[in-house]
């Protein structure tokens, strides 16, 4: 049955630059790249080596605990490059790529002419099972198992989000055999939830063999772990799954081509873009393709993601393989002097500690700089201002720190990841590594399963 949620806490952080809805082929990068760390609590075995051959689809490395999960290539072209870390710790699997790309043909075939086993066998050989999370631990779904519902969270909150109806404009076809094999796949509701005013898109509000429900709030409302939380909240063994909707699309092609087609459409946004607007490109391109000849003068901080939640790649890093938005904004490697005992330049602020807080509607140009340094915990009930889950934050951070199993279990560790913390870790007074210790907590949790 489908719900109507309108969520009173959070906070929208408005930033200049967002990008256009106007979609530029962007040229297509020399080399695309596989990071195999973005995939965590895996063990994978690679398959090529460097001058190997590649179509769109071919395997590049499986899961060594279930080998019938692998993970294959966005593009055709040679292998050029294995990198591995300390230890020989696999970083990346960077592809020369193709002026155009070639499939390997795994059969097209709509989702209701195949039974759940067929639909698991065509998402795990094409490399398509990677788009399925799993809450709890946000890592990649087991094969084995099946989820209680799955989720798709159809719009955005993040600062200078991507506007998921515009990611999947022109593909209600693919999106609903994206969301055809999701159901055979698993015979779950899957919950298709869009924002209550700003969803738009006749691809979500249309969609068949979902339960939709509305949404409203501000950020995190668009995170999925929130929505689970307030629509099919997760116990103690409980497993759900969540996709993007633009990796649904993706599925969805599979299905109706027989190809592995892993294009992707991503916002190019933040104030030290030239011209913030979206590209269509592929998974896993190389930053320096999509901000060519559009990047301000100056030390600029490239991000694949958000500015909240993203990760640093600079011009020549490659965008991750769950990220849809690229972010640059100023490197913040200046002091100031006497910090906000002095005027300063107007910011995002929860606290109202500048005249800027007191003036929340307008965007404002930020960079990376924290404000200060790790200090002591100070318990300020900031956390609570912007969490919208019934969970006590600082608490469960203290529990994760200690490393009190039990504790954490009472506390909600089940029901969150680190991206539903984020915000929390943007207000923190004591400047505390919030999503990390979150991070570390979920790790714990998943080991101790094992």
């Amino acid at each position: 049955m489908s719900k109507s949620i309108k969520l009173k806490k959070g906070y929208d952080i408005k930033l200049v630059g967002a990008a256009q809805p106007t979609a530029v082929m962007a040229p297509l990068s020399k080399t695309v790249a596989i990071k195999p760390q973005e995939f965590r609590h895996k063990r994978f075995k690679v398959v090529v080596e460097a001058g190997a051959e590649v179509k769109a689809g071919t395997p590049l490395m499986y899961d060594k605990d279930h080998p019938e999960l692998q993970i294959t290539s966005p593009v055709s072209g040679e292998v050029v490059e294995v990198r591995r870390g300390e230890k020989r710790v696999l970083q990346e699997i960077v592809i020369l790529a193709d002026a155009n790309t070639s499939y390997e043909d795994f059969g097209a075939a709509l989702p209701d002419q195949l039974d759940a086993d067929a639909v698991k066998s065509k998402l795990l050989a094409s490399g398509a099972w990677a788009f399925l999370r799993q809450r709890p631990y946000n890592v990649l779904a087991n094969p084995t198992e099946t989820p209680k519902s799955v989720f798709i969270s159809a719009f955005d909150t993040a600062p200078l989000a991507p506007s998921l109806d515009f990611l999947v404009e022109n593909e209600a076809a693919a999106f609903q055999a994206g969301i055809d094999a999701l159901k055979k796949l698993t015979g779950a509701n899957i919950h298709l939830n869009v924002h209550s005013s700003h969803t738009k898109s006749a691809v979500y509000l249309q969609a068949k063999n979902v339960v939709l429900n509305k949404v409203d709030g501000r950020h995190p409302a668009g995170n999925v772990g929130v929505q689970i939380h307030h629509i099919d909240p997760i116990k103690k063994g409980d497993r759900v799954w969540h996709v993007h909707p633009a990796d649904v699309v993706i599925i969805g092609r599979l299905f109706l081509t027989g190809r592995f087609d892993a294009r992707r459409r991503v916002a190019i946004a933040g104030s030290e873009i030239e011209n913030p607007r979206y590209a269509d490109t592929v998974i896993g391109i190389q930053a320096e393709a999509l901000v060519r000849n559009n990047l301000k003068a100056g030390k600029v901080r490239v991000i694949s993601g958000n500015v909240l939640t993203g990760n640093t790649i600079g011009e020549q890093g490659y965008l991750g393989f769950y990220d849809h938005q690229l972010t640059a904004i100023p490197e913040g490697d200046d002091m100031e002097f006497f910090g906000w005992l002095l005027p300063s330049y107007p910011r995002p602020d929860i606290s109202k500690s500048f005249l800027s807080g007191w003036f929340n509607s307008r965007a404002y140009k930020v960079n990376t700089n924290t404000h200060g340094e790790e200090r002591a915990f100070v318990v300020t009930g900031q956390y609570e201002q912007v969490l919208p889950m019934d969970i006590l934050p600082t608490y469960l951070l203290k529990s994760i720190i200690y490393k009190d199993i039990e504790e954490m279990e009472q506390l909600g560790i089940y029901e969150v990841a680190e991206e539903d913390f984020a915000l929390c870790e943007f207000v923190c007074t004591s400047k505390i590594p919030v999503q990390k210790i979150v991070r570390e907590g979920l790790d714990l949790m998943y080991q101790e399963e094992q």
